[in-house]
C-alpha cells in the first residue's frame, strides 16, 4: 500500500467511525436523511459511488485519479442518479407492497422475518429488472460522454451526441457481465439486504455498495487482462 492508500483508508475510516461513535452523529445523519431526502441521497451516491469508481481505477491503473477521468463531472453525475434511485427505491417499495397483497402473498404490513425477507426480495427483483438496466447504460452513457469531452465540467454543459455514444458501448459486455451476471448474482442479493435495513439507511447502504461493485469489476478487468 502506498502513502495515498493509507490516507484514503484514514479518511474512510474516521468518517465511519465518527458517524458510528461521534455525540449525535448518527441521529444527525438520520435526521437530515428525513428531512432532506432527495439531497441527501445526492451526496451520498456523490460520495461513495464516485469513491467506488476513483478505487476501482486505483486498483487497475495504479492511480485513484488521471487527466481526462473525470472526478467532479462523475460526482455531480451520480448524484443525479442517486435522486432517481431513490425515487426508484419510493416507488418500487410502495408497489410491490400493494402488488404482494393483491396477489394475496402479504396480508398487511410484513412483520415477520419471512415477510419482511418477501418483501425485500420482491423489490429486489422488480427494481433490478425493471429500473437497473435502464440506469446501468444511462450511466454507461455519461460515462462515455465525461471521457469524449475530456473529463472537464464542461463536459455537463455539452450536448451529447446520444447516438454516437450508444454505438460505442460494448453490447457483448453489457449483457453477458454487467446485465446477465451483476445483477443476479450481486444486485438482487445486495439489494435484498438492503431492503430489509431501516429506510433511512437504505439509500446510503446502496451507495456503499457502488465502492464493493467498483472494486469487483476491477478486479474482473484484470483477471481478463491476464487471460
Amino acid at each position: 500500500m502506498r502513502q495515498k492508500d493509507f490516507v484514503v483508508l484514514g479518511v474512510c475510516l474516521a468518517a465511519f467511525g465518527w458517524l458510528a461513535f461521534g455525540p449525535g452523529a448518527l441521529e444527525g445523519f438520520i435526521s437530515l436523511t428525513a428531512q432532506y431526502p432527495f439531497g441527501m441521497s445526492f451526496l451520498k451516491f456523490a460520495i461513495l459511488a464516485t469513491l467506488g469508481e476513483c478505487i476501482a481505477l486505483r486498483i487497475t491503473t495504479g492511480v485513484y485519479n488521471r487527466p481526462g477521468f473525470g472526478v467532479l463531472p462523475k460526482a455531480i453525475i451520480w448524484g443525479l442518479l442517486g435522486i432517481g434511485i431513490k425515487i426508484a427505491f419510493t416507488v418500487y417499495g410502495a408497489g410491490t407492497f400493494k402488488l404482494l397483497n393483491e396477489m394475496g402473498l402479504l396480508s398487511g404490513a410484513p412483520t415477520t422475518f419471512g415477510a419482511k425477507l418477501l418483501m425485500s426480495f420482491s423489490i429486489s427483483v422488480l427494481i433490478n429488472t425493471l429500473f437497473a438496466p435502464v440506469l446501468m447504460i444511462t450511466h454507461k452513457l455519461t460515462d462515455l460522454h465525461i471521457a469524449a469531452t475530456g473529463g472537464t465540467l464542461n463536459s455537463l454543459c455539452t450536448k451529447p451526441d446520444v447516438a454516437a455514444l450508444f454505438r460505442t458501448i460494448d453490447w457483448n459486455s453489457m449483457w453477458s457481465f454487467v446485465l446477465k451476471k451483476t445483477i443476479p448474482f450481486f444486485w438482487i442479493p445486495a439489494h435484498t439486504i438492503t431492503f430489509m435495513l431501516p429506510a433511512h439507511f437504505q439509500v446510503v447502504f446502496a451507495a456503499a455498495l457502488g465502492i464493493a461493485l467498483g472494486v469487483i469489476l476491477a478486479f474482473a478487468g484484470l483477471r481478463a487482462k491476464k487471460a
